[in-house]
């Protein structure tokens, strides 16, 4: 089980679609973030993409130096990108990471932010052209470490003689990961990536997906590892953490749902639509309307675009969620908590005891002290309680 953490570059608060609570997010506090997955364990970090985040690449880039083992999932972009070039990038970024790369490929479902950045293919053929993008990308890669070069003709894009002289340090290159559930997405997980990633929706709707893109994967003579995005609200009970997802949200308005739902409304992902539905585009308000399964809460997505649910619970209760979810085929959970460096040291600290992970075993060098909490009495190590 692998479990990532998230950069917060479009900003972080401690109440959803507002701006009280909110926090300056600037370099030293995003370096912050990065520094406590790093030491906490976390195998990497997504970094976000989109007009509303600051450029993943500028950011990972800027990372690198204040993180030793920290794997950074960052976004390529079909229509933004060029193949050849983000081929370059990604080389670069691998080997001046010692291979701490992993690609995210996105191919946008919101059209108003496409045309402002001067794409404007529908649905299908912007999965056509994301086809042929990372066809082209990890062919140039594969082909750098032996000096080729690589011709192709698309009906979107065409190199002619593409080659990199300084091959990634990744074999054959960084892994690619790619979520979408239109039957498009489907398929071009199938074909040609490497991990599939899915919002995070009931287990019997993530079992559908796993076992369709591994059918399609299969006749490919493929097979792909798969993951999850989401939140997680973890508190030492029940109680508490349910209280920490209302408090969450407690700060919202009708008028803020409704404008966010209408914006999400005019997106063509079919992924968006999902989300959307798990709260019936924002007329499910209470939390047993938000709990749309045991311990998963669609109350982030009230306000917020992509990921939408958060798994709720102590940790026990969350643990048991997720185990749930690897039992479906997934390895990848890739998380995020409002504020998010707290969050991050409160989930590691509560729920990777309770996971399948070697995270402790892990961290290099000896520490100055712990985990075992404050000396007590100037005298004794604390217990760890047994319950």
């Amino acid at each position: 089980m692998q479990v990532f953490w998230f950069i917060p570059t479009h900003g972080d608060s401690r109440y959803l679609g507002t701006g009280e609570g909110a926090r300056q997010v600037d370099h030293a506090y995003l370096a912050q973030v990065a520094q406590a997955a790093d030491n906490l364990g976390y195998e990497g970090v997504l970094i976000p993409t989109g007009r509303s985040c600051e450029d993943p690449w500028v950011v990972a880039a800027s990372l690198l130096p204040v993180t030793r083992r920290l794997k950074f999932l960052v976004a390529v972009r079909p229509g933004l990108h060029q193949p050849s070039l983000a081929a370059r990038m990604a080389a670069t970024f691998d080997r001046l990471s010692g291979g701490r790369l992993l690609i995210n490929l996105v191919t946008g479902g919101d059209r108003a932010e496409l045309e402002g950045d001067g794409v404007f293919l529908d649905h299908a053929a912007r999965y056509e052209q994301s086809a042929e993008f990372i066809r082209i990308w990890r062919e140039v890669l594969a082909r750098s470490h032996a000096g080729e070069t690589f011709d192709f003709e698309g009906r979107h894009l065409s190199v002619r003689g593409a080659k990199l002289l300084y091959p990634p340090l990744q074999r054959p290159h960084p892994p690619v990961y790619f979520g979408g559930s239109s039957e498009a997405a489907h398929a071009l997980a199938a074909e040609q990536v490497d991990a599939y990633l899915t919002w995070g929706e009931p287990p019997a709707e993530v079992a559908r997906k796993v076992a369709d893109v591994r059918r399609r994967a299969a006749a490919h003579g493929r097979t792909v590892r798969f993951g999850i995005r989401l939140h997680v609200i973890v508190r030492d009970t029940e109680d508490a953490a349910w209280r920490a997802a209302e408090e969450l949200i407690s700060r919202l308005d009708d008028a803020t749902v409704a404008r966010a739902q209408a914006a999400f409304a005019k997106m063509d992902s079919e992924g968006q639509r999902r989300m959307a539905a798990l709260h019936a585009g924002g007329s499910r308000r209470t939390r047993a309307e938000l709990e749309i399964s045991p311990n998963l809460w669609a109350g982030v997505g009230l306000v917020r675009g992509g990921a939408g649910t958060a798994l709720v619970g102590d940790p026990k209760t969350v643990a048991a969620r997720l185990q749930e979810y690897a039992e479906l085929g997934l390895d990848t959970f890739v998380l995020s908590g409002y504020p998010h460096l707290e969050e991050a040291y409160r989930f590691a600290e509560l729920v990777f005891p309770l996971l399948p992970l070697g995270v402790r075993e892990r961290l290099s060098g000896p520490a100055a002290s712990g985990p075992f909490g404050e000396v007590v009495a100037n005298d004794s190590l604390p217990r760890v309680s047994q319950s």
